[in-house]
């Protein structure tokens, strides 16, 4: 049986510059939106929406998914959601693994760290 991980994408919305900050609270509803639409068509991926963006301090946000993968393959899709956003937004992405529902960064990309590659991400990941 393959070993199966939990992984998460999320829009960096700590250590941003006043017009970074400014910039993703007026895309905030665009980004959730795709976010969404993103986890509605993968339901069947057992897709989560992390969408925690209450608080009036943009470096509080968690924005972003939660997947379970088993493979490498398993992160091209949402690895090319998170670059077309960055690339759309101009933002950055942290992805990780959770494990006792603690998450634990592995790797960033977008527009300050470049575009993600979905077989260097699964490396780091151990997949």
């Amino acid at each position: 049986m393959e070993t199966q991980m939990l992984i998460y994408l999320l829009i960096a919305c700590d250590r941003l510059e006043e017009k970074q900050e400014k910039k993703l609270r007026q895309n905030l509803p665009e980004l959730q939106a795709a976010l969404q639409a993103y986890t509605d068509a993968n339901d069947s991926r057992h897709v989560t929406l992390i969408n925690e963006c209450d608080s009036d301090h943009c470096q509080e946000w968690q924005l972003g998914i939660s997947q379970p993968v088993t493979k490498n393959t398993h992160l091209n899709f949402p690895v090319e959601l998170f670059n077309g956003l960055a690339r759309q937004y101009g933002i950055d992405c942290e992805v990780g693994y959770i494990e006792d529902e603690i998450r634990e960064p592995v790797s960033y990309f977008g527009k300050e760290e470049g575009p993600g590659e979905a077989f260097l991400i699964a490396e780091y990941l151990g997949l």
